[in-house]
């Protein structure tokens, strides 16, 4: 698993190959950090119920795993 520095910097690398260096930094820049206090706040947006994370999670697993099966037959 890549530490958040080693994505970080591919990411950096990504934008800068794909947009440039000065597009790459008005992209970035046009991102806002955001308001408000999210330790207090994420119970508003964040499913509680554990049965429906778990439930969720295995359901995108299985669809990466149809996904990757399907890719893998086409090599």
């Amino acid at each position: 698993m890549k530490t958040i520095s080693e994505i970080r910097r591919e990411g950096i690398e990504a934008l800068s190959k794909a947009l440039g260096p000065i597009d790459m930094a008005m992209f970035i820049s046009s991102f806002e950090h955001g308001s408000g206090d999210y330790t207090k706040e994420r119970h508003q947006w964040l499913p509680t119920d554990r049965e429906f994370v778990l439930k969720s999670l295995l359901e995108r697993q299985k669809k990466r795993d149809e996904d990757d099966s399907s890719s893998s037959h086409n090599i």
